[in-house]
Parts: C-alpha cells; structure tokens; sequence
C-alpha cells in the first residue's frame, strides 16, 4: 500500500464569525427587544460549529434578545433530553462556552398536519420561544435523493422534531421521505416564527466554504441552490470500483449512517445511490464522539471484535427503530482482530491474483485528503491523485490492529 493524496474543492471563508454577522445584519431581522430566541443545534461534526453558535448567539443578544439553544437530533443521544446534552457538550456546546444556555428536552408539540394525515411535531421549548433560529449545514442525505436532503428543511422536519415527530417523518419510509420533509417542513413554516436559517456548506476537505443567511419566507428557494453547491464540492474516492475498502472509524459525527453512504458506495435504503462500487467492505472502530452508536456498521461486511465490544446496542437500536431502516444496524460478520478483516476482504473479494487487487485504506468518510491505495488501485483512478510515498506492508500491532492514522510519521496519515 502506497500513501496517496487525493485532491478536492478548497474553498475556504477567511472570516466565517465576520462573515455570518454580516449577514445576520443585512437580513434586518425581527427580533425584538426582551424576546426569547431558540438556536437549533444538531448532532453532526460542522466546522466552525462552537464559533458560528456564539456569533448568533452574540447577535441575538444585541438586538436585545435572550437566546437559548434547543438540542435539534431527532433520536439521537438515545433519545434523551441528558442524552442530546451529552452530544453537544462533545463539540464543545455548552453554556459556558456559547453564552445561552442548553434546554433539552424530549417533549413536543403537536402544531398540525400534513395533507397526508402526518402529524407535525415540533420541540415544546421550541415552540414556546418568541423565535427560532435553524442553523444547520446542507449536504447530501445518506439514505434518499431530493430537492432538499440535509439541511434547514430537513432540521425543521426531523431533528427540531425529537423521537416522536422523526418517527413520524420516518414512518412512511425513505422512499417518500423527500416528498414528506417538504410537507411536514410547510406546516412548520407557516405555524412557527422562524426568524431566519443559517446553512453552512463545506468544502472537500470539510472546512467551511460558505455561510447562509434566509429569512423565513427565502429558506425553501434557497436550499436546493445550497445543496448542488455542496454536491459540487463533496468529496469523493477516486475509484469507480473498489475491491476491498476498509474504514478506519464510524461515528454519528461523521454522518447519520455512521460513514457516509455516498462515498463508500453501499446504502441501506432503495432511495439512494451513487459512489464507487464497493465489493467488500471493513470497519475498524467507532469513534469516542459516537459513545457507542453504531449504526452505518450494518453496511459492512466484516467488524473485528473489539469493535463490537464498544457497541452500544441499546443507542444503535433506538437510531435505528426510528429511521425505520434495520439494515444500517445489523451486524455483520465479527472477525478477531482489524488483520482478520483484511484477510477477510481479501479471501472473499473476488480477486485470484493479490497484485489485481483495487484496495483503498481510509480513517473514515469525513478526511479523504491522504489515504492509502494498492499499486491496482493507483493504476485505476479515475480522479487526480499524488502518490506521495513508496509502498510498504499494511502495518498492525501485536494484536492484529491497524497502526496507520495514529502518529506522524510515513506510516500515519
């Protein structure tokens, strides 16, 4: 395996916090003196996340507005109110540091109903507030394709909407969760006072290459534009196919799935597709951010036990019982060590001579800068890549574990 750089969109803002409250100020926003303004905050790992909240947290308090942040994260955090706190505080979210302090809470209200007989449901602390701000980053969804995917429409219809409403919004399946994000989205549009939307987008790297700012009635134009921005910008392997691909790290920080879909190339839902094609597939471990959550590990085909014995099975299952999809949670082979899933991968990949092998090492979906790459797979790259080392045997510990990603040398990313 040879260390191989591969390259992607860099655009990058140079002020984002200076950036973002231009923006605010420019919109000339309602926000009236003494009101009490919710900032949504969701469970993904966005760039810039603690620096962006305190900017609108700092403007809201300028114009004279007390704000608070609402945990917006469906069923995450195991679907409860300490739980939703615990992931914040990972990034760093905490009232100390943002400067309004964290309401969490499980309870929602029911504010309408969709023509479809969906019931619409919004966070109670949410929608007692005298105002919302959405704030969240637009990228392509792991499990469907639409006009909106990630993003505002989506944070208002399934995450500011806790268990229940993202259970709802789920319940008629990936299939027509496009159509049904739009719907329950409207309802909430129009019965709450969003004071306006906040979208990042990210470039290939995952740093920040745009912010947003929509008033209420601008979100639903807006976003689809934000979203071909950020499938313009997203970064990709440089393989149409893959014979064995293993995956350093899943984690819900990294994205719903745990890696994200549209780069792996494996799905667990029939309203998605794209990527490279994926003949086999490892995963190593999951991250601390992720306390246990292992959805997404259901794509692969072969986890080494100590893998599977950080598995939090009851967070991985309320996840999963609410996206409606078992497929992301259920569990693949378990192997002894990260050694058995390669040799697993191998065995079975398709492949009699090991030189025509098209293996790809990555620490996880998020960081695809620097990556590892067999000489077959050099040799069938289909985007631009620099090679930037000689190659060398995949190097594990005594245990059998995967030593790249760890340190600074010629053998770590």
């Amino acid at each position: 395996m040879a260390r191989v750089r591969q390259f992607f969109n860099r655009e990058e803002l140079e002020d984002p916090e200076g950036e973002l409250k231009r923006l605010l100020e420019e919109k000339n926003l309602p926000i009236k003196k003494g009101s009490r303004i919710a900032i949504t905050c969701g469970s993904r790992g966005i760039d810039g996340y603690v620096p962006l909240l305190k900017t609108i947290v700092a403007f809201v308090k300028e114009k004279g507005g007390i704000p608070f942040l609402v945990p917006s994260m469906g069923s995450h955090g195991g679907a409860t109110a300490r739980g939703q706190e615990l992931v914040l505080e990972k990034y760093g979210i905490t009232e100390e540091t943002i400067g309004a302090p964290v309401v969490s809470n499980m309870e929602v209200n029911q504010i309408g109903t969709t023509r479809q007989g969906l019931g619409v449901y919004i966070d109670k602390n949410a929608c007692e507030a005298d105002g919302i701000i959405l704030f969240n980053r637009v990228k392509p969804h792991t499990s469907f394709r639409g006009r909106y995917e990630s993003g505002l429409v989506k944070m208002l219809a399934i995450g500011l909407a806790k268990q229940k409403g993202a259970e709802a919004t789920h319940f008629l399946r990936y299939e027509n969760m496009a159509e049904n994000i739009i719907a329950v989205a409207s309802v909430a549009l129009e019965q709450l006072n969003v004071i306006c939307g906040v979208s990042t987008i990210e470039n290939g790297y995952g740093r920040l290459a745009k912010v947003h700012v929509s008033r209420k009635e601008e979100i639903m134009a807006d976003e689809p534009d934000y979203l071909q921005d950020a499938w313009n910008k997203m970064a990709r392997l440089a393989l149409n196919e893959i014979d064995v691909l293993i995956v350093g790290e899943i984690g819900k920080e990294i994205s719903g799935t745990g890696m994200d879909t549209n780069i792996v190339g494996r799905f667990h839902t029939n309203a998605a597709g794209g990527g490279p094609r994926t003949i086999k597939l490892g995963v190593l471990n999951i991250t601390e951010k992720s306390e246990g959550n292992a959805n997404g590990m259901g794509l692969a085909d072969f986890i080494p036990r100590h893998m599977y014995e950080q598995i939090d099975f009851g967070s991985t299952y309320v996840n999963t019982l609410t996206s409606t999809e078992p497929n992301s949670s259920r569990l693949p082979m378990v192997v002894e060590n990260d050694r058995a899933v390669f040799q697993a991968c191998v065995k079975l990949c398709g492949k009699i001579k090991k030189e025509e092998i098209r293996m790809v090492i990555i620490p996880d979906t998020k960081h695809l800068e620097e990556i590892y790459m067999s000489g077959a797979a050099i040799d069938a790259a289909c985007r631009p890549i620099r090679v930037e080392s000689g190659f060398m045997e995949v190097p594990f510990d005594r245990d059998g574990n995967l030593k790249l990603f760890e340190g600074s040398d010629d053998s770590a990313v």
